[in-house]
């Protein structure tokens, strides 16, 4: 099979207590594990893994079919931010799952990951962490969304793919994990064809430049 891994990694820092952080979350991932799961061309094609990070950072979902998955586990705030603990927690779970998806005969499209912070890392050595999630192997594509009092030049320099600020602070980050989820359907729906066939461009990521309340951020800008 052709096996698209996608990694959805939220900041679970103190700040991110409340009704308009880890909650709203919280509410939506049931609405992300219904649209993927229900899909038999999108289910089949993904696999979906959920990362958390404060102080450290924990793998709270292991890379799955969804559609196998009853529910997803649930965010909670506390602890700081470390954005480095998130990077290599992820380098290393991507590194460890494309080799066991490739071990079972699966040809594995690259990684994707979608990023959610609401504020400044507190680590020092973070950008380290970053370049190194970035340079190896199996370096994912990375969507990142900045929500409160995130900066925008960080969420850049965080993305590789598209960066998003939240814009309107009445929209909630619900409204990027949904606009994520509807991305990676359409995008598996679309590319479909040539990952089929035989020397298909294979999987092209489709995600729109305009997300409600929020506003594009370029990667150019450090």
């Amino acid at each position: 099979m052709q096996i698209l891994p996608f990694y959805m990694v939220c900041d679970e820092s103190g700040s991110m207590a409340g009704p308009d952080g880890v909650d709203t979350i919280n509410a939506a991932l049931p609405d992300l594990h219904h649209e993927i799961s229900t899909n038999p061309s999108v289910a089949d094609k993904t696999r979906f893994a959920l990362v958390g990070f404060s102080t450290q950072a924990s793998l709270l979902q292991p890379l799955a079919d969804l559609s196998e998955l009853t529910q997803l586990p649930s965010l909670s705030a506390g602890g700081v931010t470390s954005f480095g603990a998130a990077f290599r927690l992820l380098k290393d779970t991507i590194d460890k799952d494309v080799a066991a998806l490739k071990s079972e005969g699966h040809d594995v499209y690259r990684p994707v990951v979608f990023f959610l912070s609401d504020g400044i890392p507190t680590d020092d050595d973070w950008r380290t962490a970053l370049k190194e999630l970035k340079e190896f192997r199996y370096a994912p594509k990375i969507i990142a969304f900045g929500i409160g009092d995130a900066d925008a030049a960080i969420i850049s320099e965080v993305a590789n793919f598209k960066a998003f600020m939240q814009q309107d602070q009445t929209v909630t980050p619900a409204v990027a994990l949904r606009e994520f989820a509807s991305s990676l359907t359409r995008s598996i729906v679309n590319s479909a064809t040539s990952m089929d066939s035989q020397g298909g461009e294979g999987f092209q990521l489709d995600v729109q430049d305009h997300v409600p309340g929020f506003t594009r951020v370029s990667l150019d800008k450090l």
